[in-house]
């Protein structure tokens, strides 16, 4: 591919991945490769068994498209593989699989920065996401935005997505995560034409990149991102990272990459104060056209749950189609009836030792067990639970909580919180499980316990 095709192909792409979002492209679209570009004829090639699906489907797209990239007097043409270097397994081809764990980060009309609550939490994060959008590579450069899990450090990722592309429109954006990013290398080494990967991520204006977290131990993707950071710093684009740690936490990453990390601004999100909570739920409720029927429904819903946004957003939702089945009004009582069950007021006096002893005895494990390697149903679960329920009650970060269990890492914790969130979820015997553990770890409970036992002994 020569460099005016590539770069015409690179701004392609990119305009394709913003009008269909990420799925979409990743299926149909990201297997795309241009075979050449002579006079007013572009020729673009796909797999054989798409070629039909994606002229008919994309083919108005891809000429609207290319015709803004290339010039509006050409004409595009797809076709299958033409030669044995493009076909599947050869030099040319890139393999690209969907990924259902990465939610489009362009094209959501929520994710913008009108849409986005500023307060004490965030307001630094905000505020250098913002500059940076408007200038890009001009203000912080990188941008480091670190935080908890449902914080809003993806919404402020599309914020700036959709701020680039509407005052700069000749500016190439990619946006993706660090699973995606690594996916992607891998496919590239596997296919041995990481120079079509290269173009992808380097020929670009701006880079966003989330959850930068997921290369860590991950040795030759480091490398590549290295490579790839490096070559977009030193030809002055724009790079934006998020991470659920700042750099100095990220022990398992190279020192390299850390330090680089670290050379622009850092900025951290905390989980929002009670006021931003209400503020964001008043956003969305009028973003969606929802009507409490009383003035303390949402305050109601903003002291229940205090974890993060996403979390927030979902009691909301709880709440609302709670009232809507039921036909009554959404007011603060009904708010504390659905949310009393769902999200127990949360307390944090709890200690992490206190947690694990109560699963222990609840699940009768030993201390030791709890904390091993065992990974059998009867050991891997009540941990699971122990660590969402340590993410819940204490104010513990998760490399902390980490430590506590048998030095498991970070991302370890995580995946229990959301595999027990989602057991909840879907498996009613489990929720009350956890209901049962809850109750019986709060401060209230335990006093109860103890009038009780005195009352007996009486």
């Amino acid at each position: 591919m020569n460099n005016e095709l590539q770069q015409i192909w690179a701004h392609v792409q990119a305009d394709l991945e913003l009008a269909v979002g990420q799925p979409t492209y990743r299926i149909w679209l990201a297997p795309l490769r241009p075979r050449e570009l002579l006079g007013e004829r572009f020729v673009i090639e796909t797999p054989a068994h798409t070629e039909r699906w994606v002229r008919d489907r994309f083919g108005h797209l891809l000429q609207q498209t290319i015709s803004r990239a290339a010039g509006e007097g050409v004409v595009v043409e797809v076709v299958a593989w033409g030669d044995d270097a493009l076909a599947p397994g050869g030099p040319g081809y890139s393999r690209s699989v969907p990924d259902a764990a990465n939610a489009p980060i362009l094209g959501n009309p929520k994710l913008t920065f009108d849409q986005f609550v500023i307060g004490d939490s965030n307001r630094l994060a905000h505020a250098a996401a913002l500059a940076v959008a408007e200038m890009p590579a001009h203000a912080y450069n990188p941008l480091y935005i670190c935080g908890p899990p449902g914080v809003g450090k993806t919404h402020l990722l599309a914020a700036i997505a959709a701020l680039v592309r509407s005052h700069n429109p000749s500016l190439i954006v990619r946006a993706t995560n660090g699973e995606a990013f690594t996916n992607e290398f891998i496919d590239a080494l596997g296919s041995r034409h990481t120079d079509l990967f290269k173009a992808r991520f380097r020929h670009v204006d701006v880079l966003l990149l989330d959850d930068v977290h997921f290369i860590e131990r991950k040795a030759r993707t480091e490398e590549e991102f290295f490579h790839t950071f490096n070559a977009l710093h030193d030809a002055g684009r724009q790079i934006v990272l998020t991470s659920d740690r700042p750099p100095r936490d990220l022990s398992a990453l190279e020192d390299r990459l850390r330090e680089r990390f670290s050379s622009g601004l850092v900025a951290e999100i905390e989980p929002p104060e009670l006021a931003t909570r209400i503020a964001i739920l008043r956003k969305r409720a009028a973003y969606d056209g929802i009507e409490p029927a009383d003035g303390d429904a949402l305050r109601a819903i903003a002291e229940h749950v205090d974890s993060n946004v996403r979390a927030l957003e979902g009691a909301l939702i709880r709440v609302v189609a709670f009232a809507s089945l039921t036909r009554r009004a959404l007011t603060a009582e009904l708010a504390h009836h659905v949310l009393d069950t769902l999200y127990p007021r949360e307390s944090r006096a709890r200690s992490l030792s206190d947690i694990q002893s109560a699963i222990c005895e609840h699940f009768q494990l030993s201390p030791a067990e709890l904390l091993s390697a065992n990974r059998t149903r009867r050991i891997a679960w009540p941990r699971q639970l122990a660590m969402y329920l340590a993410r819940e009650l204490t104010d513990e970060s998760l490399p902390a909580i980490g430590r506590h269990f048998g030095g498991r890492d970070h991302s370890t914790v995580l995946h229990a919180w959301k595999r027990t969130h989602e057991r909840m979820t879907s498996d009613s015997s489990m929720r009350s499980a956890v209901e049962t553990l809850y109750a019986r770890l709060q401060p209230e409970h335990s006093e109860a316990a103890q009038r009780q036992a005195h009352d007996r002994s009486d």
